[in-house]
């Protein structure tokens, strides 16, 4: 399986995360995929390759005009405004607010923001387009032919709604390459979500449409970030009623009740018939993870990458969450290894 990877990823070094009441160094850090790419050369999985430029417009394909303006110019009107710390949303267009855009960014980015954790820095929006490039690099080498294919990314992009950013993502990178495929004269795609956070980004993005269908496993809303969406009778309206599969799952989940939901999204996804699977794969389901509370080990990442395997489809990997460092690229791999082992080859 190829790999798409860039290290401008590294242009994004934030130092600032709000975190329990706390600024704290962010848990999204590119040590993450250090140990990734690591770990991809220790088990030969295939060859990294650097990604294509394809521009803005693919990305406009999702993210609203003003949104992308908004992340292009953040920085440099932060400093300009005579702040000295990193970009942090302050004030929000709460409940019974106008929600009327701002111009000055104090209140922009407020707008624009759906958390408060997430810090813009220098170099955010330029590895923000870079990773949107990882993503349709290796959304075109499937296009080309590939049984599947990693596109690691980062920043993440699952929580990145069409002009709101939050939970370290600006650019959804996933909803950015199923309309890629879409663009491309696949007629339906499908989205799995393996994260242990909802993709509320990517389901917002796709709630009103039939082509997509979105299948989320996560921490229940209840007591698990983003906390406003995920719910399991959210599933869809309009054209896209029905489209929407969420599988909310309590504290101390273990791989046994987690790999239950996934064989059921497995078993939708293929009643739907897609042309391609885009995988959301973040690894912060791990026992160890700092931030979220399933219990899956590292063994279950490489089951669970059968699995999805075993669906037959051209599979594209999108690299979101994952936050217990030194494990994250061994819990990566062992989901890629899983799957080539059990996917079939293509016709």
């Amino acid at each position: 399986m190829k790999t798409v990877y860039t290290d401008r990823h590294r242009l994004r070094n934030a130092k600032t995360e709000l975190y329990g009441g706390a600024i704290v160094p962010p848990f999204e850090c590119a040590e993450r995929l250090d140990f990734i790419t690591q770990r991809l050369k220790e088990v030969d999985l295939g060859p990294i390759v650097e990604p294509q430029s394809f521009g803005l417009d693919p990305v406009r394909r999702i993210h609203d005009a003003d949104y992308l303006d908004f992340l292009s110019i953040c920085w440099d009107e932060w400093k300009a405004a005579g702040f000295e710390g990193e970009a942090i949303a302050a004030n929000w267009p709460a409940r019974r607010m106008s929600s009327r855009r701002p111009k000055h960014i104090d209140g922009l980015i407020g707008y624009h923001a759906l958390a408060s954790e997430t810090s813009i820095c220098p170099g955010t929006w330029e590895a923000a387009q870079a990773s949107a490039d990882v993503a349709l690099t290796a959304r075109k080498l499937i296009a080309e032919g590939e049984r599947a294919a990693f596109a690691l990314c980062r920043p993440p992009g699952h929580h990145a709604t069409g002009d709101m950013f939050g939970g370290y993502c600006f650019l959804n990178n996933a909803a950015i390459a199923a309309q890629a495929f879409l663009d491309d004269g696949a007629k339906k795609v499908a989205i799995l979500d393996v994260d242990f956070h909802h993709g509320n980004g990517t389901q917002d993005i796709f709630y009103g449409r039939d082509d997509v269908l979105f299948a989320s496993l996560h921490g229940e809303p209840e007591t698990a970030f983003p906390y406003f969406l995920g719910y399991a009778d959210e599933t869809g309206e309009g054209a896209g009623r029905g489209f929407t599969l969420n599988y909310p799952m309590p504290e101390g989940t273990p791989f046994d009740k987690w790999a239950e939901a996934l064989d059921d999204a497995l078993a939708k996804i293929r009643g739907y018939q897609p042309t391609a699977l885009v995988v959301s794969l973040g690894v912060d389901t791990f026992e160890e993870d700092p931030i979220s509370y399933f219990k899956l080990k590292s063994d279950d990442y490489t089951t669970y990458g059968r699995m999805i395997g075993k669906t037959g489809l051209p599979t594209l990997f999108v690299m979101e969450g994952g936050y217990a460092v030194e494990q994250v690229g061994i819990n990566t791999v062992n989901v890629l290894q899983g799957f080539e082992d059990a996917a079939p080859a293509l016709n």
